[in-house]
């Protein structure tokens, strides 16, 4: 049988960094069959897991050491048993967001900048998570409400930077933030477009064409401020990536969480810094740990974390050492932890 006049439709090619998406790690025993790890190695309960599941980049699991579970890359994703244990001065809303939570997804918490929840989805779940028990589902700023989000800046003229975060944003696909991105650019007193995304580091497949062309396809300064706790992470392939986004003019700042086990001591904190700057990164900020439920097995003491930062500062010069902060519900601004 012939069909006269067939119409072939070309496929949409899937992105890279979808694809890569696709293959990452969601169940604790295909990860810890990966990792060579023992099948029996203390985990959250699956009711819980489902809560919050893991999920790794396979690219990002490659990069942890086969056999070791104290690699401090895996210790920063597995569904620890020791998350079962309820600590009374963790809570679900650590800093306070849901207090400043407009609707829309918008957060006005400081001075001239406000910050956008585009998304309650990621690359990885980080099981120290501050947003872990965030209600994205009824909170986000979808597609779909991205005009009365825009009416709300262009009327409020003190706002001069707006930091898109999540989640991660740059989970969304480029034509959805490409729009955003227009929007947001034709509000003559924005100055600033800011995003925190942790994609780069475990996700590198993600700065491609696509994002490059409306990340710099506007008059507004970009600024991404990646998320690495641990010189590990920075592999070749994330170096490629952070050179693309220089190259680009983007520019780029880091920001880490303090960690019990996996960053909590000088040599990796010096070698953090300075992996960071080979990859043309600055260090930023040096975050205590949010107290959000289930993440208390993570926190260093605030004098382990002072005296840190003392050393740390007697071994780099001033640009490669990170302000030691901690965001705390209901100030104008982080609080910087003097050393």
């Amino acid at each position: 049988m012939t069909i006269m006049n067939a119409v072939l439709q070309p496929q949409r090619l899937i992105p890279a960094w979808q694809a890569a998406l696709t293959g990452s790690f969601t169940r604790p025993a295909e990860l810890l069959a990966f990792l060579q790890l023992p099948p029996d190695l203390p985990s959250l309960r699956l009711a819980q897991i489902r809560d919050f599941p893991l999920r790794v980049p396979r690219g990002f699991a490659e990069r942890m050491e086969k056999g070791n579970p104290d690699d401090p890359l895996f210790r920063q994703i597995w569904p620890s048993s020791d998350e079962d244990v309820l600590n009374p001065d963790y809570v679900d809303d650590a800093v306070g967001d849901l207090h400043k939570l407009k609707p829309g997804g918008l957060i006005h918490k400081y001075h001239g900048r406000v910050l956008v929840i585009a998304t309650g989805a990621c690359a990885v779940n980080c099981r120290y998570c501050f947003r872990r028990h965030f209600p994205y589902g009824e909170t986000r700023a979808s597609r779909n409400h991205w005009r009365s989000l825009l009416d709300e800046l262009q009327a409020d003229e003190t706002i001069e930077e707006v930091i898109l975060s999540g989640g991660d944003p740059l989970s969304l696909a480029d034509d959805k933030l490409a729009e955003l991105a227009q929007g947001l650019d034709a509000i003559p007193h924005l100055k600033r477009l800011r995003v925190h995304s942790r994609q780069p580091i475990v996700l590198p497949e993600r700065v491609d064409d696509e994002l490059l062309d409306w990340l710099t396809g506007t008059r507004l300064q970009t600024v991404m401020v990646v998320h690495a706790n641990h010189a590990n992470e920075l592999d070749q392939v994330v170096a490629a990536a952070m050179a693309r986004l220089k190259q680009a003019g983007v520019t780029l700042l880091n920001q880490s969480v303090l960690l019990r086990g996996v960053n909590d001591s000088l040599d990796v904190l010096k070698a953090l810094s300075e992996r960071l700057f080979d990859c043309g990164v600055l260090p930023y900020y040096l975050h205590l740990l949010d107290r959000v439920q289930g993440a208390a097995h993570y926190e260093v003491d605030d004098a382990v974390g002072k005296a840190l930062l003392r050393q740390l500062s007697g071994h780099l010069p001033g640009y490669l050492v990170p302000r030691l902060v901690r965001e705390l519900p209901g100030k104008p601004s982080k609080t910087w932890i003097h050393w």
